[in-house]
């Protein structure tokens, strides 16, 4: 099969990579379209150390597996969880301490022809989702994990710091439930999509930190951390999304001193996502910029890399 390889210097295509193996409880889905992220970018940088096929936004269509599948079009959870530790037994699993984690952690990811997933990760697409939508459906899981972590009252004031696709999703989900957001970023382009949406939006040039009682930052940068920090009011919540291979240099006594509350907010459940794309609540394909074929890979992740570049697909379509 066709398959993007990353041997930890270097992104190139591989015509003839071996098509994976599947074993029982796993399935065998031919991937249709496939998503650049920020964290595939991060991974290029050194990110967790990875070598293999990345990627972990997929949807596709079940090739081999169990018969209920077979030709079922699905979206995967990217956590391989062992399923017998103390963690999965409390529901856990993707945090179990022996998981694979598709394209980032000792598991091939979806730049690919073919992706083995387990079956217990396998999510049914709607019929009324589009492909170009589906693909959105793991980012947009994590973007919703943030209100299954923390409890928004309507007073609350919420900031979100960064225009890339996740924080472009996080902005969407909190307006939904009428928090009143706002989002700084640096891209003209990509805030007047959330202007459109009725969501307030500012430069980032412009903008002068101030006390908020929620602060989300998704910059994807080594210095969004500080700027999140100075914006969260003392007893605030500080919700961190960026996953960045550079290592943080600042001081965390403002954290203690504030007494703010911070929370990791990584991967999200994928039912309340797939339910949003189906009664399309959330705009997920106007931030798609541009479709490549696989073949084209280092030209689509080159592309992903440039500044101000919204969603990437790689697309294996017949």
């Amino acid at each position: 099969m066709q398959a993007l390889h990353w041997n930890g210097q270097r992104l190139r295509l591989d015509p003839a990579y071996p098509t994976p193996q599947v074993e029982a409880q796993t399935a065998l889905v031919r991937v249709r379209l496939a998503g650049i992220c920020s964290t595939d970018l991060q991974i290029f940088k050194g990110y967790m150390g990875f070598q293999g096929v990345p990627g972990h936004e997929f949807v596709g269509e079940v090739a081999e597996g169990p018969a209920t599948f077979i030709g079922k079009r699905v979206v995967g959870e990217i956590n391989f969880a062992c399923g017998q530790c103390c963690l999965c037994a409390q529901g856990l699993g993707r945090h179990c301490p022996k998981r694979q984690v598709m394209g980032i952690l000792q598991a091939n990811g979806c730049f690919a022809e073919f992706v083995a997933v387990p079956v217990a990760n396998l999510h049914l697409v709607p019929d009324s989702v589009t492909d170009e939508a589906a693909v959105f459906t793991e980012p947009l899981a994590a973007a919703y994990e943030i209100l299954d972590q923390i409890h928004l009252r309507p007073s609350d004031t919420v900031l979100v710091l960064g225009d890339g696709k996740l924080g472009l999703l996080c902005a969407q989900i909190l307006h939904s439930i009428g928090a009143p957001v706002r989002v700084v970023g640096k891209h003209a382009r990509k805030l007047a999509l959330l202007k459109k949406l009725g969501i307030d939006t500012m430069q980032l040039a412009a903008w002068q930190p101030c006390s908020f009682d929620l602060v989300v930052e998704a910059t994807g940068s080594a210095t969004g951390l500080q700027l999140a920090m100075q914006a969260v009011r003392p007893r605030g919540t500080l919700v961190l999304k960026s996953t960045i291979a550079a290592e943080h240099a600042l001081s965390l006594a403002p954290l203690v001193i504030n007494e703010v509350t911070v929370v990791g907010s990584r991967c999200g459940r994928f039912p309340p996502a797939l339910q949003a794309l189906a009664q399309a609540r959330i705009a997920v394909t106007p931030l798609i910029d541009e479709i490549y074929p696989l073949a084209a890979g280092e030209a689509a992740v080159a592309h992903a890399a440039r500044s101000g570049a919204l969603k990437i697909l790689l697309h294996q379509r017949p």
